[in-house]
């Protein structure tokens, strides 16, 4: 075979690749299926990409209003209740699909894990209304809590919980209690230290009285741990019969 003929075949198969690329986008060089939801569209690349360019978000909220993203399909029929309260897409600094979708799974080879949602796409003022979008956890502990979720959690990841109960109050020796023990109401600002049958009230009022303490309703401002020290609290050594 000549060397010309080889360069006529070679430009040939060149420009039939060219040209498939353009009529079957879907089979030449789409990275796998799209999802279910844009099934219609599957074979229509030009619907989200434009020629030589990645899709953009002006294509994806030609369908996806974004006030009604997350309440409303695109054929405008109300979405039942689901994880969220409502939809946050109305609260985010800016309209960037891509940074948080993409439409086409991949080869199965190739799949980069599924990209995972940045609080820091929301405006500032929202970033810390977690009860906004999610529900507190089903359990006892959570259940009934009036604080907000930041004191103990992050928005980068829901463990580990960041809350250090020893800023507060050590839980060593005989306090290492239940929470009910001294937190008996849902607002875990508020606790008390009669809950314990070695704390009577009457019994520590009348032995503080005689180190001139009257008041002894915020008994943490003193007493941090299972034992006093000093300078922390009162000042004075821990007595025997306390």
């Amino acid at each position: 075979m000549s060397r010309r003929r080889a360069l006529v075949i070679i430009a040939a198969n060149l420009l039939a690749l060219t040209v498939l690329v353009f009529v079957y986008p879907q089979h030449m060089v789409a990275p796998g299926p799209v999802m279910p939801a844009h099934a219609a569209i599957g074979n229509d690349c030009f619907a989200c990409h434009t020629p030589f360019q990645a899709a953009a978000p002006a294509r994806c909220i030609a369908c996806h209003t974004v006030s009604e993203i997350g309440i409303r399909t695109t054929k405008g029929v109300p979405l039942g209740p689901g994880r969220l309260k409502r939809s946050f897409h109305q609260a985010l600094r800016e309209t960037d699909c891509m940074a948080c979708h993409t439409d086409h799974a991949g080869p199965a080879l190739t799949r980069r894990a599924s990209k995972t949602f940045s609080h820091a796409l929301l405006r500032f003022e929202v970033q810390g209304q977690c009860e906004t979008c999610h529900k507190a956890p089903a359990n006892a502990f959570h259940r009934d809590l009036t604080i907000g979720c930041s004191q103990c959690h992050s928005s980068t990841a829901w463990k580990p919980a960041r809350f250090d109960h020893a800023r507060y109050f050590v839980l060593d020796g005989d306090h290492n209690a239940p929470c009910a023990t001294c937190h008996t109401t849902p607002n875990y600002r508020q606790y008390t230290c009669y809950g314990c049958h070695e704390h009577n009230e009457a019994k520590l009022r009348a032995q503080h009285a005689e180190e001139g303490i009257r008041n002894i309703s915020n008994c943490v401002a003193c007493h941090r741990g299972a034992r006093e020290e000093a300078g922390e609290g009162s000042g004075r050594e821990r007595r025997e019969d306390d």
